[in-house]
């Protein structure tokens, strides 16, 4: 008999039942809320009489629509205000512990869970955000939920849910020198496509994977999403534990003995079958850019832009050259950019800040470029700012921001305006996804954020060794 995935495991530990309909009905071992899909589904606990099944299974923090400059409250966008209050009334109604403005562990949804060791191996875990198989780095099922499903986790603590298959990605050889996780996840989507994910769960693996921090790994299964897979995951090792252990709510001394056996039980069996498998060659991947209205539209910095007729979705190519205003056949190198923005739930950890700033010191941005980094977390701001960080960004003319989602969208006052182009570590590039309709997003790595800012144009990193 074949060996079990991760997946395999976690789903039959958190099945409490088969349902008519022939879905499984799941545990969901950690729920986490935010400002933005939370309102409606409280109010409909409200007009059914429920009550939260497990209220010490979810917590809140404020992400989405807080200003990054000034946090004063009320809000100049009464809609934000107005958004806040409804979650500070939910939380207190229902006994929800939460982050807010003035907790230091505030900060994004996806970059908190991990910092607080809230997110474990082995669990279950949903939140109303399309982002959240973020987690799932840990070895867990992590995945996110309409505002439907917001309401019956609060009210059961559990989903129903269809069992998906599970495709391996290989990841191996050895990256080249100024190539990131970032360019890792975008060479994923660009060869199986936004599309390509759907019925699918990943899971990452190979030497590149098995070689990167906890940090890194988040970056990866954080666009899982964007190639179309509810959940991506990568099995929990040692790099796994050693991140999580002494963090406030992972188990201490023997406690976290027998956690770290059960957390290492649940990695995929050696000879687990997998319904499909995909080999990428790491040393093959440079840094990556995205050109178009979706992840998966990117080249490699030394590619010229896609003829439509050579692509899977031409259609869709040509839709990308009409927002975008550029022409097959073009460098992606030397394209002018007006905004650079370091931040999101897929790069603003220490890891990202710190590479961001190694290419920044002793040098100035463009004088055309607004550029603003922002970190993931009230947490790590402070972290950064002790390793003197925030200084070295100031120095080279960044803005340094408090932490939220800042321009990865446009539910917050840091907004692209008319048809700026973005230079941006975040994960969308959707037409709007940064509060303008001619606004065009340009995704890459912090690093080549940064490299873009300094030249006034999308530069190659690896030139600023």
């Amino acid at each position: 008999m074949a060996g079990r995935t991760l997946y395999d495991k976690i789903w039959e530990t958190h099945t409490v039942e088969r349902l008519s309909t022939g879905q499984d009905q799941i545990f969901i071992g950690l729920h986490l809320i935010h400002e933005i899909t939370t309102a409606p589904a409280f109010d409909m606990l409200r007009e059914k009489g429920f009550d939260i099944a497990f209220p010490e299974r979810t917590f809140a923090t404020v992400d989405h629509i807080v200003p990054t400059d000034m946090r004063s409250r009320p809000f100049l966008d009464s809609q934000a205000e107005e958004l806040l209050k409804a979650l500070e009334k939910n939380i207190t109604q229902f006994g929800i512990e939460f982050y807010g403005l003035d907790s230091h562990r505030q900060g994004i949804v996806h970059v908190i869970g991990p910092q607080l060791g809230l997110t474990q191996p082995g669990m279950t875990l949903a939140c109303g955000d399309s982002h959240t198989s973020t987690h799932a780095a840990f070895g867990a099922l992590a995945f996110g939920i309409g505002t439907s499903q917001v309401r019956d986790v609060l009210a059961t603590q559990s989903l129903a849910m269809d069992k998906l298959k599970v495709r391996r990605i290989n990841v191996s050889g050895r990256l080249p020198e100024g190539v990131y996780a970032k360019d890792v996840i975008l060479s994923i989507i660009r060869k199986l496509g936004v599309g390509g994910g759907r019925g699918f769960v990943y899971e990452y693996g190979g030497s590149v994977i098995e070689k990167m921090d906890m940090e890194e790994r988040m970056t990866v299964c954080n666009m899982s999403i964007e190639g179309g897979a509810l959940v991506g995951y990568i099995n929990p090792d040692s790099t796994t534990c050693d991140y999580l252990s002494g963090r406030e709510f992972v188990p201490k001394g023997e406690e976290f003995k027998r956690a770290v056996a059960y957390w290492k039980s649940v990695a995929s069996d050696a000879d687990a079958r997998y319904d499909d498998v995909v080999n990428i060659e790491g040393s093959a991947i440079e840094p990556t850019v995205t050109w178009g209205i979706n992840p998966g539209q990117a080249v490699g910095i030394s590619e010229k832009l896609p003829y439509p007729e050579k692509l899977s979705d031409p259609e869709g190519a040509k839709r990308a050259y009409e927002h975008m205003g550029w022409q097959p056949g073009s460098p992606i190198l030397g394209t002018p950019i007006d905004v650079a923005f370091v931040g999101s739930c897929t790069n603003s950890r220490l890891s990202d800040l710190r590479a961001a700033a190694n290419i920044a010191k002793g040098r100035r941005v463009h004088p055309s470029i607004r550029a603003l980094v922002v970190p993931g977390s009230t947490e790590i701001k402070a972290l950064a700012e002790k390793e003197g960080l925030h200084q070295v960004f100031t120095d080279a003319g960044f803005e340094w921001r408090e932490a939220g989602c800042s321009m990865c969208l446009g539910m917050n006052p840091d907004k692209l305006k008319g048809r700026e182009i973005c230079a941006s570590s975040s994960n969308r590039n959707f037409i709007g996804r940064q509060g303008s309709p001619g606004g065009r997003t340009l995704l890459m790595s912090p690093a080549m954020v940064v490299a873009s800012a300094i030249n006034g144009k999308i530069a190659d990193v690896r030139e600023f060794a």
